[in-house]
């Protein structure tokens, strides 16, 4: 017995991606909810669910959760022994359904939302997909270019003995630093990056750069709409659950993975435990309405009037991941001409460096 404990704490320490993904949540939502709405124990259904996930190291997390609910615990205490997987608003919305009663519904809530998640973060990669290889391709040909097209060219333009133009200098000089310093450019980009995600994994560094991505032009109106539309939806998960409002703003902020919005979301929830209204608030905090636009806080006050929550929070779910499709559709339509324009300014100082070495060697010889 002690045997197989070991081999399976070793087999933990060997898993290369430690991550589970929102299919994999959505798949696992999905499946507990339909078995345990069939009359199926907890137990039998993780267990029938575990078997279904493709994921190893989800598997092995299942395998836990089934663990703690044989010692006793209920699913919510369980999925709170594991944070590494399991968010504070998944196990408080199932911590609500328990109580209530509504597993069942928490449980398709949490399904249906992150299935949500997972398409408009899937929409995000594929539009940014196009972009991304015209630019990886654009860096390639001209390292190409730099480190085996020009170093063939120099010894032909250097025995000609003609005084050669200046973008022809700079060409042979940015082509032999390249070439010279080849693994060292390679260890300085590896290096950068290193120091990045080192940068990045610090509060300081994460306060700066998700500033640095609200603001940035054209990425900052995608990632700004994106927190919008996977708020809106979470909070009426939370709310629908039987969460109370203040712990539902709190959580809603955590949810969304941004130091800027988190804060924000904390001194809307401070104001609403004080007794204020959430969109007198959320004014009180955004007071020129850049992160919450003023659309999204008057679809709020409708809600404060009518109580009609699910209808708000599923027309701003659907009116921002528009915005997102919109956001991400200008960026495109942007990044493509930049990437022409870039690449067309390189073959224009590549072609005025030949072509004034060659124009040079034809003056001189006659």
């Amino acid at each position: 017995m002690n045997m197989n404990s070991n081999q399976k704490q070793e087999q933990k320490q060997y898993y290369l991606f430690k991550k589970v993904g929102l299919l994999d949540k959505f798949n696992f939502y999905e499946y507990l909810s339909i078995m345990l709405d069939g009359g199926v124990t907890i137990t039998l259904a993780l267990d029938s669910v575990q078997k279904k996930i493709k994921n190893p190291y989800f598997k092995e997390k299942i395998s836990e959760l089934l663990l703690f609910i044989s010692s006793g615990d209920s699913l919510n205490k369980a999925m709170k022994k594991i944070p590494d997987v399991f968010s504070s608003q998944e196990y408080s919305i199932v911590e609500a359904g328990e109580k209530s009663g509504t597993l069942v519904n928490a449980l398709s809530s949490l399904a249906v939302e992150t299935k949500k998640l997972y398409e408009l973060k899937q929409t995000i990669k594929a539009s940014l997909t196009y972009p991304l290889i015209i630019i990886i391709f654009l860096v390639i040909a001209v390292l190409i270019v730099m480190t085996y097209v020009v170093p063939s060219l120099i010894p032909l333009i250097e025995q000609a003995g003609a005084e050669k133009p200046f973008a022809t200098v700079a060409l042979i000089a940015t082509s032999n630093f390249i070439t010279n310093n080849f693994i060292l450019l390679i260890l300085f980009f590896l290096t950068f990056l290193l120091g990045f995600f080192g940068y990045k994994s610090t509060d300081s560094g994460k306060n700066f750069l998700d500033t640095l991505y609200l603001k940035f032009p054209l990425i900052g109106e995608v990632y700004k709409n994106y927190i919008i539309a996977s708020s809106s939806s979470i909070l009426w998960v939370l709310m629908n659950a039987g969460i109370p409002v203040v712990k539902s703003i709190i959580l809603v902020g955590k949810s969304s993975n941004n130091t800027i919005y988190e804060s924000l979301f904390n001194d809307i929830s401070l104001r609403v435990w004080s007794g204020k209204k959430i969109v007198d608030s959320i004014l009180e905090v955004d007071v020129e309405n850049e992160y919450f636009p003023s659309d999204f806080v008057q679809l709020l006050s409708v809600w404060e009037k009518t109580a009609a929550l699910d209808k708000v929070c599923k027309k701003l779910n659907e009116q921002y991941t528009r915005e997102v499709n919109y956001a991400l559709w200008n960026l495109t339509k942007w990044i493509e001409p930049m990437a022409i324009l870039v690449a067309g300014i390189f073959v224009l100082w590549f072609a005025f460096a030949i072509f004034g070495a060659i124009l040079k060697l034809t003056q001189t010889v006659g």
